[in-house]
């Protein structure tokens, strides 16, 4: 009995709000406001102005001269494979890695101020970005003879065009 009365009365509902919507203005139809405005044109003497493209978000990372006292990097010993040649680059190579932005953008959402900070920790270690661009700064650094700024330009010009519209 009792589940009769409460089935009637969420029917009762469920009509009365039927009803609401169907006495509605416009009998319940959505309306979609659609605003035209008159096609832009230029004046006669002046030229259209082009988009302006934004550039690439460059993340966090240290100058040269902020890099003298680095916290330690985590030992090697807890990692394996690619991630541990990465903890082993930022054990030989710290001064470089805290000169570079590191493209998995954890500047904005774990506040590191740059590629050295993700060794800090176990960030890098579950991150393929933090371990990849070490790895390549360290062969550019090494291989190539670059200088910390001169990986830093290669770094930005290689994973800018990577993440160009990924928007983090």
């Amino acid at each position: 009995m009792k589940t009769k009365f409460l089935l009637m009365i969420l029917v009762i509902l469920a009509l009365g709000a039927g009803t609401l919507v169907m006495l509605k203005p416009g009998g319940g139809a959505t309306e979609i406001n659609h605003q035209h405005a008159a096609p832009a044109v230029a004046a006669p003497d002046t030229a259209p102005v082009a988009a302006v493209p934004t550039a690439p978000r460059i993340p966090a990372y240290q100058s040269a001269s902020a890099v003298g006292n680095l916290p330690p990097t985590l030992p090697v010993s807890g990692f394996v494979g690619k991630t541990r040649e990465a903890y082993e680059v930022a054990k030989k190579i710290p001064q470089t890695l805290a000169q570079l932005p590191c493209y998995c953008e954890c500047d904005l959402g774990f506040g590191h101020k740059s590629l050295h900070t993700c060794f800090e920790n176990d960030h890098a270690a579950g991150c393929a970005v933090c371990v990849d661009e070490a790895l390549l700064a360290y062969k550019l650094q090494k291989e190539q003879k670059l200088t910390p700024e001169q990986v830093r330009e290669k770094i930005i010009e290689k994973y800018s065009s990577e993440h160009a519209g990924h928007g983090h």
